[in-house]
């Protein structure tokens, strides 16, 4: 592509008490070659409000101040109505990224109209040779289950080849404006987890393919956002679990996914909470699934979107 006439792409991140992780992610985007970009920062109503220190060292990005904390979902809803690119690239905000990363995942979206979303390669910022992300695995429709290919395994080039993957990784997956305008936007009540594998589902099963990208690298801050099993990680993570699963697959899927969470994985998580003593995980654990069971047959509510 020349790059005189390459298309706008906008690169949406969101920042929550996390000024120090943002800043480093926005000096990694200030090294990168693509030529025509837009950074926005959308802040999830942060207890210090970062705006002055965006607008002081980052002039060029575009700022964009929430008075609530939308989630992860709403706050990416909220980037994408302020863009004006064709293409959307979110990222994580602990991700730092390589300087060419965008113009593999750009050429792509191009050449293909069937493609609605490209995904990068993902590797561990703490461990650079070892893979977090090489595509996934399909996923199960009773459990919500998938796997990442190449997980935990040094990166040696064996996954160096694109192909069509059921999902993107949630810390670096570019869409087009036109996706968007037609499948609509993540649903924001999942708020956290999840939202980016239902907003694929719903991608491909409006007839889009979603493609993994390995000349696209992209290094993942783990969990830096919510901590690794802290009790809002639980309970977004159990909910959102059953929720995806409601929204997208058969009645059938769904009895078999009720009986297999109350049944097997709840029990299953009872004893694993008691022995380590997380008595506060138990709770959220059952409160996550009690919301299903509240709202057993509000369809509205389960199967509402956003759109543009």
């Amino acid at each position: 592509m020349n790059s005189d006439k390459r298309p706008l792409v906008s690169i949406i991140t969101i920042n929550f008490n996390q000024p120090e992780v943002t800043q480093a992610l926005l000096d990694s985007l200030g090294k990168i070659t693509y030529p025509n970009l837009e950074v926005v920062v959308v802040d999830n109503a942060s207890h210090q409000n970062p705006a002055d220190f965006i607008h002081k060292n980052y002039p060029e990005v575009k700022f964009i101040r929430s008075d609530q904390n939308l989630g992860f979902a709403g706050g990416n809803n909220l980037g994408i109505r302020a863009s004006k690119g064709k293409y959307l690239m979110m990222l994580n905000n602990d991700t730092e990224v390589d300087p060419g990363f965008l113009e593999p995942l750009v050429e792509k979206m191009e050449q293909d109209p069937k493609v609605g979303m490209v995904g990068s390669k993902v590797r561990f910022y703490d461990m650079p040779d070892t893979i977090q992300f090489a595509g996934a695995t399909p996923m199960s429709r009773f459990t919500a289950t998938s796997h990442f290919i190449g997980f935990n395994t040094i990166d040696h080039g064996q996954y160096d080849y694109p192909k069509v993957t059921p999902f993107a990784s949630g810390a670096a997956m570019m869409t087009s404006r036109e996706v968007c305008k037609k499948v609509g936007l993540m649903a924001d009540f999942f708020f956290l987890y999840y939202e980016e594998l239902d907003w694929q589902e719903r991608i491909r099963e409006a007839g889009f393919e979603i493609w993994y990208i390995p000349e696209s690298l992209v290094y993942h801050k783990e969990s830096v956002s919510v901590g690794r099993e802290s009790a809002l990680q639980a309970y977004w993570k159990n909910r959102n679990r059953l929720l995806l699963i409601r929204r997208n697959f058969s009645k059938m899927d769904v009895v078999i996914s009720f009986l297999y969470i109350t049944f097997i994985s709840t029990p299953y998580n009872f004893g694993k909470y008691i022995l380590k003593g997380r008595l506060r995980l138990l709770k959220v654990h059952f409160i996550a699934l009690g919301w299903h069971y509240y709202n057993m047959f509000n369809h509205k509510r389960i199967h509402q979107n956003d759109y543009l």
